[in-house]
């Protein structure tokens, strides 16, 4: 496996996917996540990998930008029915529920083997009367 650099330029027959990742873990939020690690995979095994931070979070533009790095799915502990909207709109395939170090989860998306749970993407504001949970709807 080898490090490229960040751009739509992969080999031929390979399938991109981009991991929000927290350190070495699949990050809960993908649009908060520190940073995405993108992985080129032919043929079940991983071809190349590189890390890319996070532009910063605002509506629509992380779909845009992956979409411009060739990426071919998503793998993130959550996202909301939006951003699934988005990613889809941009010929992204989003899975949600993923957790793990991200070289395990890559290894099991290459092997065909990864096991997606539901959605962990659920976020504690402030509202009136005190704290509320809320889904990711608006966090695209």
């Amino acid at each position: 496996m080898t490090n490229s650099t960040a751009s739509g330029e992969q080999p031929a027959g390979a399938k991109r996917v981009a991991v929000a990742t927290d350190g070495r873990s699949v990050a809960a939020h993908f649009g908060r996540c520190e940073a995405y690690t993108l992985a080129d995979v032919i043929d079940g095994q991983i071809q190349s990998t590189q890390v890319i931070p996070n532009p910063g979070h605002e509506p629509g533009r992380l779909p845009r930008m992956l979409a411009s790095l060739g990426v071919h799915y998503v793998l993130a502990g959550g996202m909301g029915m939006r951003a699934e909207a988005l990613f889809a709109e941009a010929g992204i395939t989003s899975i949600a529920g993923v957790q793990g170090p991200v070289s395990g989860v890559l290894n099991d998306f290459a092997a065909g083997r990864l096991t997606a749970g539901q959605s962990l993407c659920e976020h504690e504001e402030q509202g009136r009367g005190g704290r509320s949970r809320r889904d990711c709807e608006d966090q695209t």
